[in-house]
């Protein structure tokens, strides 16, 4: 295949030349010595911002299965536009309830914002969740007018630089809208995860790769794109943020790349939750 190592001297070997172990450049808590506490914070975070949203659309179904529902918070106001944040945690855990807080700085910013959530592997393979992403966005379009701001962490982010993509499944209307996408320590090349044990549950394929790695495709024409990461991140996340950028860049995409300064990989999502930090005049601006 050829394209699934890091850019490093020696492909599959980290910068002192050594062989890579997979399954730690893609192990994020183990490596945060208050993860736990993050982690305990977010559904109680996420219940509290539903309790107090009192223009909001809980469970809104985009497809028959249990999981292919969104919650759509509204501003006061007429929205300025659509926001959507899409989780991760690899594809395989979590759900929508776990990160309704981070619609805070969109929504306090005049943004409808949705939050939907997708079966998880290995229900589902990587690429069923890029379909259903695409009928989350496509359902939500149709509510909100204006432009839409597509923001993804970790998974998320591979999801959102998907309908990015030239080959996207979200219908030409809709992709058209899009005037952003903020992929938040993304992973965008889909190879290395053929080497690690979470791909007894994904069951991704050398085929599978090429066709849902947007590092590997090429962006539609007038694409804008942001891989932002933190500067206390995995290295295999920056390299993936950078590498996404550099590429989408030399096919003629707009984008940049951002390395956040003290953030890692549960901390550098919190700035969603404020209209105005760094990351939200990001997305919005």
């Amino acid at each position: 295949m050829g394209r699934s190592g890091p850019s490093f001297d020696q492909p599959g070997r980290d910068k002192k030349g050594d062989l890579m172990d997979w399954d730690d450049a893609y192990s994020v808590a183990v490596h945060i010595p208050d993860a736990d506490d993050y982690r305990a914070h977010w559904a109680p975070a996420a219940a509290a911002f539903r309790a107090r949203s009192g223009e909001a659309d809980i469970d809104q179904p985009y497809g028959d299965h249990a999981r292919e529902k969104y919650d759509l918070f509204m501003p006061e106001q007429a929205p300025a536009g659509l926001f959507v944040f899409v989780h991760g945690g690899y594809w395989m855990n979590f759900a929508k309830s776990y990160w309704s807080h981070l619609a805070n700085g969109a929504v306090a910013s005049g943004w409808a914002a949705a939050v939907p959530s997708y079966v998880l592997a290995p229900e589902a393979r990587i690429g069923a969740i890029t379909g259903q992403i695409a009928a989350a966005v496509t359902h939500a379009h149709k509510r909100v007018p204006g432009p839409i701001r597509l923001v993804g962490h970790s998974a998320g982010g591979h999801l959102v630089s998907r309908m990015l993509c030239e080959a996207s499944p979200l219908p030409h209307a809709v992709a058209d809208r899009i005037e952003h996408v903020v992929s938040i320590s993304g992973v965008h090349d889909l190879g290395p995860l053929l080497k690690t044990k979470m791909n007894t549950v994904l069951k991704l394929t050398e085929a599978e790769v090429l066709k849902e790695s947007p590092t590997l495709l090429a962006p539609r024409a007038g694409a804008r794109l942001t891989a932002w990461v933190g500067e206390d991140e995995r290295p295999e996340f920056i390299r993936q943020s950078k590498q996404l950028a550099q590429t989408w860049r030399g096919k003629g995409a707009n984008t940049a790349f951002v390395c956040e300064p003290d953030e890692h990989h549960f901390s550098v999502i919190a700035g969603l939750e404020e209209p105005t930090s760094k990351l939200m005049r990001c997305v919005l601006g």
